[in-house]
């Protein structure tokens, strides 16, 4: 049995080129980290035999679904219906600048995004019963 009770999982749109998916995926994590926190997140320091530091890793599996932009979707609408905490990203939210990013954001309405991934922390049952029909991204 595991030690948590809580899990941390991605789903990310796997007809997103590679690099893309992955930028959306280091944003959505450091989003949820800095809603949710150091203690939440489980995260520790790592040492090496040199004693370097390895700092804010955290203790728990992050586990890395697949999905199309739908089917993230429609995880969000249910994620936000459960108050399950989660980020996501979506297409307008890449080329230009920030400001760009917003005012395109700001002009798209939900039915018209591209979602490029979620990012849930929840309750590892309700996120089980969520996302145990999305295959795990290899």
């Amino acid at each position: 049995m595991s030690e948590f009770s809580h899990r941390l999982v991605a789903v990310m749109n796997e007809k997103i080129e590679t690099g893309k998916v992955m930028n959306a995926l280091a944003h959505m994590c450091v989003g949820l980290g800095a809603f949710l926190g150091q203690d939440s997140l489980q995260l520790m320091d790592y040492m090496d035999a040199d004693r370097n530091i390895h700092p804010n890793i955290s203790k728990m599996t992050l586990v890395v679904l697949k999905a199309n932009s739908n089917k993230i979707s429609k995880l969000r609408e249910e994620a936000h219906s459960r108050r399950i905490s989660c980020t996501d990203f979506i297409d307008t939210m890449t080329v230009g600048s920030w400001s760009d990013q917003q005012a395109r954001t700001l002009q798209t309405k939900q039915q018209d995004l591209v979602y490029y991934g979620i990012m849930l922390f929840g309750d590892k049952d309700s996120l089980t019963e969520l996302t145990k029909k999305f295959s795990l991204w290899k």
